[in-house]
């Protein structure tokens, strides 16, 4: 066991063998409480308990503060995860909404074309590096969750989270039923 732990990276909380630590319980709200609750309980069907999905999605019933994710970062997951996944429906789809919240045309041709993130400020590169991590190496290193965790914080994270899990299931809908663009849409994402 001993071992085991020691392998863990620094970020890495022994309790939850995750980042985040378990919720306490008195943190939360009652709804957040019952939540907690089932997952506790002898009889609960949850294979992990807290230490898995449903205990790291407590954390957003812990800080109520307003998120600070806003058109312009919701965008840019969207367009980095349609790059990743050379989902040009998508991209093309979201390319104008995220030049209309103020993602820079410099920005988006760094993720269009795979290019590398100097000089792309840090909250974005932060959400492009995130993407790349996920879907290249199916794994989040240290430093790119402590680029993120600067920028954005632990409530945002989860948000960040959620947001690309509704975007997969965007993605998922989109490849699954072969959905193509409108005859008179030029694509603008080339597939790698």
């Amino acid at each position: 066991k001993v071992e085991y732990l020691a392998s863990f990276s620094d970020d890495i909380n022994l309790e939850s063998r995750g980042r985040l630590p378990i919720v306490n319980r008195a943190d939360l709200d009652d709804e957040g409480k019952a939540i907690y609750d089932r997952y506790t309980s002898p009889d609960s069907t949850s294979l992990a308990g807290l230490a898995g999905p449903g205990g790291l999605r407590l954390h957003s019933n812990v800080d109520k503060s307003p998120t600070r994710i806003d058109g312009k970062v919701r965008a840019l997951i969207r367009l980095t995860m349609a790059r990743e996944l050379d989902q040009v429906f998508e991209w093309t789809l979201y390319e104008p909404v995220g030049l209309r919240e103020g993602i820079s045309i410099e920005v988006l041709d760094v993720i269009r074309y795979d290019r590398s993130l100097t000089g792309v400020p840090l909250k974005e590169a932060s959400i492009v590096r995130l993407a790349r991590e996920i879907f290249r190496n199916h794994h989040v290193s240290s430093d790119a969750y402590q680029l993120l965790k600067e920028q954005f914080g632990n409530k945002d994270l989860m948000e960040i989270a959620y947001l690309v899990g509704d975007a997969m299931e965007s993605y998922t809908l989109l490849f699954m039923f072969d959905v193509h663009l409108p005859y008179e849409r030029k694509p603008l994402l080339p597939v790698k």
